[in-house]
């Protein structure tokens, strides 16, 4: 780099002042040569100018980023370096003549530096006076520090910030960030929209008091559980709005980690499932009713049947004269047919209430099992299949009503020997699994479709022939254990055969 005569002046504690005329020692070549690397190796842009506010120097940063030569910017003026446009908004000339005048340094500013040919660049830049040993200013050193990258990626970042606001802010689903103590930082609109509160009514209050009340220590649980770096699956918990009402939410937390990895807080992101419960009554509503239209064609049909016959008896009832035999006939068609009816009648009538007035009572279900298998064993060799009875040796006691259960154990035997028409196994085991009692029958028959078994349990449906069932058997059992406070399960591989499960919950002393 070549220094101008003008800036010697700035040399003055490397060389003495005196002696410019004579020849430079050996030392002032030395330092000549240090000032002359600093300046290259400087990472700023860097300018000498004097009083006229003229260039004396200039580094290889600012000649390279200005797309300068050196020749051409060494005597020139301040003017002819920078654009007018740069000039007249900065007021540069005028800064660097007060620095002048007052000998203090200006306090750094920015500038955004545009010429033709050259990409805009954005600088930090200030004006320190470089003074003679008399305190006057004989050069201002302007520094200026290229920002360019700095400022796009403050820009990029607070683009970010932003953008990820915005997407929090009109997010339809509940954004809700907590500190590591599951104190609320933030509440997006979503969450004051469903729970009726305002950001700044719920901020520092925990989230777990902002729950059904039944429900806060597990929201507690869960923050403790993020915070000590466990995983939670993703849950349902009852946010408490401010009206009162409780509002299910569909709650997928996640922690917040800082630079050095520990967890700060959590995130919990929640989906308002009111629409989908209301949703999923509706559906219900309308299967029901569905279901109704179903049972209404059933019982139209099995009472059609033996009306139709007892009705046609009764015809012939009515001509005169008759043949003994033929009438009796009649009069037993008439008689069965409203027996049928009746059998249907009071079947409908346990499905609605089916112990409505029976007592409950202690039942081994062990024993009752062994006495419903006895009972049935004879129609099951008839059918060949091969009953196998697996039971608990200690009594497994439930209250029950035992003519009830009886029902529901009966029909399912019956049930797998119709799915095996020309033979097969049918496993009974009894035993129990904590505080359930275990009724397992497994089939070796035709199975259940993947269509049908989501159906089997509706009210009169059967894939039987019509006038073999009703329809109802299933629908009985499964509407008995339910009001045992138990279930009803069933698994099934078309082809490969069923397996059903009673589960009913042990007496207290069982």
């Amino acid at each position: 780099m070549k220094k101008s005569a003008a800036f010697a002046a700035a040399d003055e504690p490397l060389t003495d002042k005196t002696a410019t005329l004579r020849p430079a020692t050996p030392l002032e070549g030395w330092y000549e040569r240090l000032y002359t690397m600093l300046l290259a190796s400087i990472p700023f842009s860097l300018i000498v100018i004097d009083r006229s506010l003229q260039i004396v120097s200039a580094n290889r940063n600012f000649l390279e980023k200005s797309r300068r030569r050196e020749r051409d910017t060494l005597g020139a003026r301040v003017s002819e370096i920078f654009p007018s446009a740069i000039l007249g908004y900065t007021r540069l000339e005028a800064k660097i003549q007060r620095v002048f005048e007052t000998g203090k340094p200006l306090d750094g500013e920015q500038m955004t530096y545009r010429a033709p040919g050259i990409p805009t660049r954005i600088y930090y830049y200030t004006v320190v006076p470089i003074k003679r040993d008399d305190g006057m200013v004989e050069n201002a050193l302007l520094l200026m520090d290229d920002i360019t990258e700095k400022v796009n990626l403050i820009e990029k970042t607070r683009w970010i910030e932003g953008h990820l606001a915005s997407v929090v802010e009109n997010a339809n689903d509940l954004v809700i960030s907590t500190d590591s103590e599951g104190r609320v930082i933030t509440w997006n609109p979503a969450a004051e929209h469903v729970s009726g509160y305002r950001a700044e009514e719920v901020g520092g209050r925990q989230l777990a008091d902002l729950c059904d009340p039944g429900q806060r220590q597990e929201m507690t649980a869960i923050i403790q559980q993020l915070v000590t770096g466990h995983e939670v699956k993703s849950l349902e918990l009852n946010l408490l709005a401010s009206s009162g009402k409780s509002v299910p939410v569909a709650w997928s937390c996640s922690p917040m980690r800082d630079d050095s990895g520990h967890v700060s807080g959590v995130v919990a992101v929640g989906r308002d499932l009111s629409e989908r419960r209301a949703f999923e009554m509706q559906l219900f509503q309308s299967e029901k009713l569905a279901a109704l239209g179903i049972m209404a064609g059933g019982i139209a049909h099995e009472l059609r049947n033996p009306l139709s016959v007892s009705f046609s008896a009764a015809q012939f009832l009515l001509a005169q004269p008759l043949d003994e035999t033929f009438r009796e006939e009649c009069i037993q068609k008439v008689i069965s047919g409203i027996q049928r009816a009746s059998t249907i009648i009071e079947t409908l009538l346990h499905f609605a209430k089916p112990s409505e007035n029976a007592r409950l009572q202690p039942v081994d279900l062990g024993a009752l099992v062994r006495e419903t298998v006895r009972l049935v064993a004879h129609q099951a060799r008839l059918q060949k299949v091969k009953l196998s009875l697996h039971s608990s040796l200690s009594p497994v006691s439930i209250l029950g009503n035992a003519n009830l259960l009886q029902q529901v154990v009966m029909n399912l035997i019956l049930n797998a020997c119709q799915a095996m028409p020309t033979g097969g196994d049918l496993a009974i085991a009894v035993d129990h699994e904590e505080a359930d009692a275990i009724v397992r029958m497994q089939d070796s028959g035709c199975g259940i479709s993947p269509t049908n078994l989501r159906k089997i349990f509706d009210p009169f449906f059967t894939t039987r022939p019509i006038g073999s069932g009703t329809g109802l058997g299933l629908t009985m059992s499964y509407t008995i254990v339910e009001q045992h406070r138990g279930s009803l399960e069933v698994e099934s591989v078309e082809g490969q055969g069923s397996t059903f499960t009673v589960r009913l919950p042990l007496a207290p002393w069982g």
